[in-house]
């Protein structure tokens, strides 16, 4: 399986409701330098596609546009002024945390 495959393997195991980070899920697929190819794994994901990727947000809480913030809040989760409010309590745990 290459990198990709397992990004969006971890990445389809985040629940609604919940979010994770670029550098998060890059440690978790072992790759901890990886966050920015995580980024561009997320962003060329097409329509059709599965993997959750508005449920990956930056490591300060933002996220990427109005559309993905749109779909957290349809999971409940509150964005204001671009950033997920109450980050850390939202924040997927990783396995084996």
């Amino acid at each position: 399986m290459d990198f990709a495959d397992r990004v969006h393997e971890y990445v389809r195991q985040v629940p609604p409701g919940r979010v994770t980070t670029y550098g998060d899920v890059a440690w978790a697929v072992g790759s901890p330098r990886a966050a920015r190819a995580v980024g561009r794994i997320m962003t060329n994901i097409e329509p059709d596609n599965p993997t959750p990727c508005h449920r990956v947000v930056r490591s300060d809480g933002s996220v990427a546009d109005q559309e993905l913030a749109q779909r957290l809040q349809k999971e409940g989760v509150t964005v204001w002024d671009g950033r997920v409010l109450g980050f850390d309590v939202v924040r997927w745990a990783q396995p084996g945390d």
